[in-house]
């Protein structure tokens, strides 16, 4: 299954192979890396294999993730990059992660993406419950989770390893119910 969601403002799909360029600069710059526990990327070269490794999770028959490239919809820069990653089919649960260009913080469309992608992944997937962790200091990102309807379920304890040393992570969830009593889409 391709990956194609239409918002207000973003189109949300599968990666294209020129898309490595823009994801290299954004995994490039120290504000997108200083809550990110994978660090920069090693070289271009790693950027190009990441996407190549990606391109092909649409033709995956059972596809376990889904790895999308956000662009505006008006000007088609590219935004940023979310991801679903699924567990175990038994536990009808995802993980959500996103990362956006430092240009567009502060526009909406961290909190855009992540709608889109809870309603496909509770109306398309079936999931029954999504889950978001992030460093306790990245008020931000928390803060996102907070907007789309995500609660705080608990502390991981120092269990991020970033460059300035072990973070604690504050842990999400949304419940199927819980979005769809809140959200209209």
């Amino acid at each position: 299954m391709r990956l194609d969601i239409q918002t207000d403002r973003l189109v949300i799909r599968d990666f294209l192979k020129d898309d490595w360029p823009s994801l290299h600069g954004l995994y490039m710059l120290p504000e997108t890396v200083r809550y990110n526990p994978s660090g920069y990327p090693e070289s271009e070269l790693f950027t190009k294999h990441l996407v190549d490794t990606w391109l092909h999770q649409p033709f995956d028959t059972n596809r376990t993730a889904y790895t999308a490239a956000i662009i505006n919809k008006y000007d088609q820069h590219f935004v940023g990059i979310i991801s679903l990653d699924l567990a175990d089919a038994k536990y009808a649960r995802a993980e959500i992660w996103y990362k956006l260009l430092p240009a567009d913080w502060g526009k909406g469309y961290a909190t855009e993406a992540m709608r889109a992608m809870l309603a496909f992944g509770f109306r398309e997937l079936k999931l029954h419950r999504i889950e978001c962790g992030c460093s306790i200091h990245n008020i931000a990102s928390y803060k996102v989770m907070e907007k789309v309807g995500m609660q705080r379920e608990g502390v991981k304890r120092s269990v991020l390893p970033l460059a300035d040393g072990w973070h604690d992570a504050y842990m999400y969830g949304i419940l199927a119910e819980e979005f769809f009593n809140r959200t209209i889409i």
